[in-house]
């Protein structure tokens, strides 16, 4: 895999698909870029799609520190300027929605579309996290896996899809523990509930409608903050892009091609 160096960081992508709108996608907390396999035929055959494995996670470069979600939005503004992409659509998930938003409310001259998928203004308490990042730190990945699946997909989808839904604990117990650790702090201490009414680029909002992280409440907020933009509701928890992956694939694809 190609990667662009920027100071400590290097960061790991993939550009595949034709020469069309460029797309980026941002994983979540927790996977690599490897997580929009479900999306990428179609993706492929409309967009030139670029993935990239955000700091601390997959194949990127672990920096030490607490991460911010300025900073991980600005490795993506660095990502775009190596590879001389003056805009792009956008689609983040989870964190890599909360990058989305940042980018929105910051640097809105780089996106033509941004799609904010199973995300927040803000996620979770302070305490919370804390409580995650200590566990990790102390006891590795696999402490928290088994928890953490069973609030990235619904009952149903584990006993249906368990071939998926192990391919999903594996990239998540694969995760670099600092890294992890490193990109909760992130989401920790950021709220971006007030300024979110700043984004003035066109959004689509998917959120899933058995979603324990990032409840519809949390969707509905960026719909009545966010001017004009609209919503799409699946039935799935908060991995929507691989538990409703058609359906997930159909609504951006829509999105972004009217």
């Amino acid at each position: 895999m190609p990667f662009v160096e920027l100071g400590e960081l290097q960061t790991c992508y993939e550009m595949t698909g034709r020469e069309r709108p460029v797309l980026v996608l941002s994983n979540s907390l927790g996977t690599n870029f490897s997580m929009w396999e479900p999306q990428m035929p179609q993706f492929d055959q409309r967009f030139r799609v670029l993935r990239y494995d955000a700091r601390g996670h997959g194949r990127s470069s672990v920096t030490p520190g607490d991460y911010t979600i300025e900073q991980l939005g600005r490795d993506v503004l660095g990502l775009l300027d190596a590879l001389e992409l003056e805009r792009a659509h956008f689609c983040g998930l989870s964190m890599g929605g909360m990058i989305g938003i940042w980018l929105g409310i910051h640097a809105s001259e780089r996106l033509d579309r941004l799609v904010l998928c199973n995300t927040a203004a803000r996620i979770g308490t302070k305490e919370t996290w804390n409580a995650r990042i200590e566990t990790v730190r102390k006891n590795g990945m696999e402490s928290v896996a088994s928890a953490v699946i069973e609030r990235w997909f619904t009952p149903e989808f584990r006993a249906t899809s368990p071939q998926k839904v192990a391919k999903a604990q594996l990239m998540l117990e694969n995760s670099s523990p600092d890294g992890y650790a490193a990109c909760c702090a992130a989401i920790r201490d950021m709220d971006q509930s007030d300024a979110v009414e700043e984004i003035t680029t066109r959004t689509l909002v998917i959120y899933g409608r058995n979603d324990p992280v990032t409840p519809p409440a949390d969707a509905q907020f960026l719909v009545s903050k966010i001017s004009g933009s609209a919503s799409v509701e699946l039935n799935a928890a908060h991995l929507s892009n691989i538990e409703q992956a058609e359906a997930f694939t159909d609504a951006v694809c829509s999105f972004l091609s009217r």
